[in-house]
Formats: structure tokens, sequence, C-alpha cells
């Protein structure tokens, strides 16, 4: 390898933008990537805080991982057009994976950006080991039944907000009881306004795709929608004492809920408490054999408490799940009572204030319930939909993420699956490009590329991000040339999230629930999952398996792929145990064809068997008794060709069921031969030395050449009638033309 080439690869690796940095001399490539860098930064901005909606994030954090993230990866990776950030599925499995740990907020955000740091080491690693060959593993099949899966549960998930109803959600339920629990609380309680807002964001979306797809049509749906928001008065919120209801009932609610938090407050410190007495008598008990028997007794007490706990602790959670959620967020009030004459605003703490509740659809909701900064019990009022509210300006501060062991190696399962499938994610789009733009594609360089971004992207309060599919049709129908409009969209972001955030305030999160569909509804294939059962049938069974599981499974999503992948290897593994094996005869056209499918003689003395698959380990039984039952079917068999033109591989144990076949062929009177076996298998069994034992003059080059020297070994012009000799086949051909066709039988009936 000379200098040059040295270079090249170094700057590939390590430095790839380098490769395209210098064709921005030219002002037409320029303008081409300003004009697709600004062109997706409007459509990913609002996608951006939709997304971090759907991983149960505060919205300027989908800002935050749309700002760096998308430059990074373009920088390092080696597709040019690919549009990085967050994106629905990496969006939901980071919410999937983050919800049982914690319903804390700030916990939540804590722990989405350690996912998105570990996500990337995960890659990276991957990426420098050149083992970007493992997204293998994830088979067409299992991805598309995961995908078809992972947009309906996406879709479903957002019905809360399409309707205006919250439901409180129970981690450990399934997906679909919660969607339940959604319509049957949206037929009560739908909140029209919210409705009307999320079909006229729908209407927008589409009308605008259908009539132009250069158009911004997610952009244009957020300014449309947030101007009605502001104009009509969509949203309004506000701040009450307890003390300010005048209804018992719900005071004593109120106070029960308060009640039962503290009550589960005390239990988390005893269970905290608890837990490191366990680890140190656990520890204890290991390291010193002295008075072990009163250490597994206590350790057996601090255990049986340590149940207790956590079943009372289930049970105050539900309790308050369901005080939550059937008697105080679905009360709804009327005019607020002020003796006050003080602005609204100023009558938050007048304790003159009080608030009549009434079941009607209109007026004041609760919102929220918690003790303030002084230990007063305070409530949230909203009246009207939801909208994003205040997002903090400025840029995310660089912080490194906040490492937990604990945290870190319970994550651990979902970073994986979370890395591998936005790296299949982001590689099928990124090879798609490349097809269109005959450019170069290195899958490990956009796995370093895209754990980069990602861990780069955890410094500056990113969660996981990936390869988005309808950002990167924009990028590259925008006429995206190289990566630096990924580099004009982090500058775009940047200028939004340090100028533009107030203007986001009375953006509808009905808006962004119905841009999410709009993405995913792009994921559901229905027609590929059909097309996969009619190409092969067993890949039909697992993209249909994987549909089904990942559904049932939800929100445990990792499940429905793990048995997708599982299966898919069993299948593997089924087929290439018993791959198709077939003896071989002369057929019209002069060719060797399958003698059973052409419905073609076989002769008595030669048998010629094809194997088609790689011999090893768990198909060499089958094809021992394939021989054998040939063997017993002809008693007159002399000679045994094994044609090996389809034997791509053979392990050890290939080779010792050949020398095994040898041996014991060999003892009953029948010669095998070996023909047409390509040289690494041939190279094998010359280092092994089976072609010095069994006898070089046995192998050929051509089955012709093989079957030439059974016939000559036979004698007594066997070739003249045999099925597999060219004699017998020319015989045949004449014997054939000699058949009147059904044209001249007609012409002679009609004579």
């Amino acid at each position: 390898m000379n200098l040059k080439n040295i270079k090249n690869a170094v700057v590939g690796r390590f430095v790839p933008f380098l490769t395209w940095l210098p064709e921005l001399k030219d002002k037409n490539i320029l303008r081409a990537d300003i004009i697709a860098g600004i062109t997706v930064a409007m459509v990913l901005i609002p996608q951006s805080m939709a997304y971090a909606n759907l991983a149960n994030l505060p919205p300027e954090y989908g800002l935050f991982a749309a700002f760096l993230p998308p430059m990074i990866a373009a920088l390092f990776g080696s597709s040019r057009q690919l549009a990085t950030g967050p994106v629905a599925v990496v969006s939901l499995m980071t919410a999937l994976a983050i919800a049982p740990l914690t319903n804390d907020p700030v916990e939540f955000v804590t722990y989405a950006i350690l996912l998105a740091f570990m996500v990337g080491v995960v890659q990276v690693t991957l990426g420098m080991l050149r083992l970007g060959v493992l997204v293998n593993f994830l088979s067409h099949p299992v991805v598309l039944g995961f995908t078809n899966a992972a947009a309906i549960i996406i879709a479903t998930s957002q019905l809360g907000k399409l309707f205006g109803v919250s439901v409180e959600k129970d981690p450990h339920e399934m997906h679909f009881t919660g969607v339940w629990n959604t319509i049957v609380a949206a037929v009560q309680y739908i909140h029209w306004p919210t409705f009307f807002m999320a079909v006229l964001a729908f209407a927008i979306m589409i009308f605008t795709k259908r009539k132009n797809k250069r158009l911004p049509y997610v952009l244009l749906a957020v300014v449309i929608t947030t101007l009605l928001s502001l104009v009509t008065g969509f949203h309004s919120e506000r701040k009450i004492n307890v003390t300010q209801l005048n209804d018992e009932v719900m005071r004593t609610h109120i106070a029960n809920y308060f009640s039962n938090k503290e009550k589960v407050n005390h239990i988390d410190q005893q269970i905290k408490i608890n837990s490191t007495e366990i680890k140190k008598l656990t520890s204890a008990t290991l390291s010193s054999t002295a008075g072990q028997q009163k250490n597994r007794k206590t350790l057996r007490n601090l255990k049986n408490k340590h149940d207790d706990w956590q079943i009372d602790r289930e049970k105050l959670v539900k309790i308050n799940s369901a005080l939550l959620n059937n008697q105080i967020k679905h009360i709804k009030f009327g005019e607020i009572d002020s003796k006050s004459k003080t602005k609204e605003t100023a009558s938050f703490a007048e304790d003159s204030d009080s608030l009549r509740s009434s079941f009607s659809s209109h007026g004041w909701k609760i919102s929220g319930i918690y003790l303030n900064d002084k230990g007063k019990k305070e409530l949230l009022l909203v009246a009207g939909g939801s909208v994003v509210g205040e997002i903090k300006a400025g840029l995310p501060s660089f912080a490194l993420p906040q490492f937990n062991l604990g945290i870190m190696g319970t994550l651990f399962t979902m970073a994986i699956m979370i890395s591998l499938i936005g790296f299949m994610e982001a590689i099928s789009i990124a090879k798609a490009m490349a097809s269109r733009t005959r450019q170069r594609l290195d899958p490990n360089q956009e796995l370093v590329g895209q754990g980069i971004a990602n861990i780069s992207g955890s410094m500056f309060s990113s969660y996981p991000v990936s390869g988005s599919f309808s950002r990167s049709a924009v990028n590259i129908d925008s006429g995206a040339i190289t990566g630096f409009s990924s580099v004009v969209t982090t500058i775009v972001v940047t200028i939004t999230l340090l100028f533009l955030t107030p203007l986001l305030y009375h953006l509808p999160t009905a808006t962004l629930a119905a841009v999410i569909m709009i993405a995913v509804f792009g994921l559901v294939n229905v027609s590929s999952i059909k097309h996969a059962w009619l190409a092969n049938r067993n890949d039909g069974i697992v993209a249909v398996t994987t549909f089904a599981l990942t559904l049932i499974y939800a929100p445990h999503l990792e499940k429905g792929i793990v048995i997708g992948v599982s299966l898919s290897l069993i299948l593997f593994l089924l087929r290439t145990m018993t791959p198709r094996v077939v003896f071989l005869s002369r057929n019209i056209d002069g060719e060797l064809r399958e003698a059973k499918a052409f419905d073609l003689d076989i002769c008595d003395n030669i048998a010629v068997l094809r194997f088609e698959g790689s011999l090893y380990f768990a198909n060499t039984t089958y094809m021992e008794d394939m021989v054998q039952k040939a063997i017993a079917n002809s008693p007159d068999l002399k000679y045994f060709i094994i044609d090996g033109v389809s034997i791509n591989s053979m392990d050890a144990t290939g080779e010792e069921l050949l020398r095994e076949l040898s041996r014991r062929l060999n003892g009953i009177g029948i010669t095998l031969i070996f023909a047409r076996f390509k040289k690494p298998i041939l190279e094998m069994l010359e280092n092994t030395h089976f072609i010095s034992v069994h006898g070089r003059e046995l192998f050929f080059r051509k089955i012709d050449l093989a079957l030439a020297y059974a016939w000559e070994k036979l004698g007594d012009k066997h070739e003249d009638s045999c099925p597999l000799g060219n004699k017998h086949f020319k015989l045949k051909q004449e014997m054939e033309n000699a058949k009147p066709t059904q044209e001249s039988k007609a012409d002679s009936n009609a004579g």
C-alpha cells in the first residue's frame, strides 16, 4: 500500500469529513447544502419536540437532541445525506427503558442522558472492532415485524394527547391496557378543542404533503395551530391552595393522596436502609464462618421485611393512582369565585378565593398536585387544552452524564437493543441513499459516527438519537450533496434555542401527537410482511411472530426482538440441518437434472447425489441417512458420485463423514467418487490427507469425467444403456422426435 492509500484510509477512518469539505468551494454545492440544511431544520425542530414528548421528556430535550448530534454524525459518519437526530422508535424505546426505574422527572432526564452515552459507547466499540455485521442478526423479517408493531404502539400511545385526556399508567401494565383505559376516559371526558387541534394539524400536514412534498408541512401545521392556540385562548393555567376548595369530599381525597405519598416516601427510606443492611450482612456472612447461622436468620428476616414493604408500597401507589385518575383529575370546576378585586394572577395566594367542583365539560380541571416550597398543598389548574408551555431559552451546558453503576447495569440490555435498532435504521436509510448517489458507504464508519454523535450529545443533555427516514428523504430531495447540510441544520437549531423558544409556548401538544402519528404511519407496511410470507414461509412466520409478540409484550419491546431473532436463528438452523439433497439423471435437453422433479429414469449401477448446502456438524446425519437410503433402494449400485458444486464450506465433522462414507461404501463394494468440489474444500481434504488415503484418481473437476470413469470400470458398453449417458439421452431424444405432435394428429384425423 502506497503513502497516498494509507493517507486516504486514515482520513476516511478518523476524519471522514475532510473528503467532502473541499467540495464546498463550489458555490453551487454550498448553496444546495444550505437550502437542504434549513429545510431539514424546519422539519426537525417540531419533530424533535414531539419525539421528546414520546420519550416522556420535556420538549426542550428534543431540541437538545437536535442540537449537536446531526452535525457530529455528519462529520464522522460515512453517509453524506443521512439526517441524524431524535426518531420515533428510539424515543419510544428510551421511554420504555427508563419507565420501570423512576417516576421522578429529574431522574428520568438523568437516566435518558446516561442511556445516550451508553448507546454511543456500544456503537463506537462495535464500529472500531469492525463488528457492524452483528446487525445482520436482525434479519429483514424481524425488522419488518418489529417496525410495524412499534409504529402501532407509538401511534396508540398518543391517543391521550389526541383526545385531551390523561390516564396515569402503571409501569408494569401492558401497553394496550393503558390504551383501553385511555379510550374509556376519552368517551367520558374528551376535550373537543384539543381533538379539533389534532384534526386540523392532520389535515394541514396531509393536504400540504399531497400538494407539494417540498413544502415544510410539519412546520406549517405547527405555526398555524400555535397561532390559533394563542388567538383563541386555547390554554390557561393557575395555582391555588387546597384550602381554597369548597368541596369537602375533594379535600378528603387530596388529604388521603398526600398521606399515602408520605407513607410511600417513608417506606422508600426504610427500603433503602434495609437494602444497605442486607448488603453489609451478606458480605459479613460470606467473609466469616463465625455466627453464620445467626446472620442467615437475621438476613432472612430483613428480606421478608423488604418484601412486605414492597407489597405495601405497591398497594399505596395503586390507591394513589386510582385517586388521582378516577377522582381528582377528572373533577372539573366552574367559575372562580373571588372576593378580591386584584388581578387573577395575583389571586393565586388569596385565601378568599374558592372553587366549586362540577362535572361540567367546561371550566378548570386539576393538572397537578404537589407541595410548594413552604410545604403547603397546592393544585395546578388548567383550562382548555394542553400546550408545550415554557421552554428555557439558551444552549445546553456541557456536563458529563451522572454515572451510576446500578442503573447502568439495569439499562445495559436496552442500550444494546437501542444501539442495534438505531444503527439498523440508520444504515438501511444510508444504503438506500448511497445507491441513489453512487457514493461509497462504510457501515462500520457509520456506526462510529452514530456512536460519537450519541456520546457527544449526552454531554449536552441529549437522549439517544439515530438516522431518520423522513428527514433523510427531505435532505436528499432538497438537494443535499455533502454532510455540510447537517451542519447548517445544527446552526438553525442553535438559533432556535437561543432566540425562538418563547414562540413555542402556545404550541398544542395535540399537534405534536399528530406530528408523531403522521411520522409513524409511514413505518406501517403490511404488504412487506405479506411479501415475506409469499417469498418464504419461514420468513413470514418470523415476521408475523415478531409483530404479534412485540404488540403483546409492549411496553417490553426487547422481548419481541429477542424472540424474533431467536426464532429466525432456530428456523435457519433447521433449514440448514435438512438441506436439499437431490439425485440426478440425464434430461431430454442433455443436462443433468433432478430425477424426481423431471420424472427421469435412474441408473441401477451409478448414483449421482448433489448436496445443496454447507456440510457441517448439524446436517451430516441427514446426509448420511440420504446416502444409506439410496444404497438400500439400489441393490446393484456400484458407483456413488457426490456432486460438490453446491457445497460452499465444510467443517471437521463434514470431513469425518466423507471419511466414514468412503470406508463404509468400500466395505460393501461401492466406489465413492467426488466431482466438482470447490478449491477451499479440496485444500482442506488435502491437508487432512483424505484425498491421498481415498485415492486421488477418484476426484474429478466435472461430473461427465466421473461418469466416464465409472462407465469404463463397468465395461460392456454400459454407457449405451445408462440413463446418465449421452447415447441413452440421444436415443430418447430420437424417440421423442418420432412421436406425432398434437397438430399432426389433428391433421391425420381430419384426413
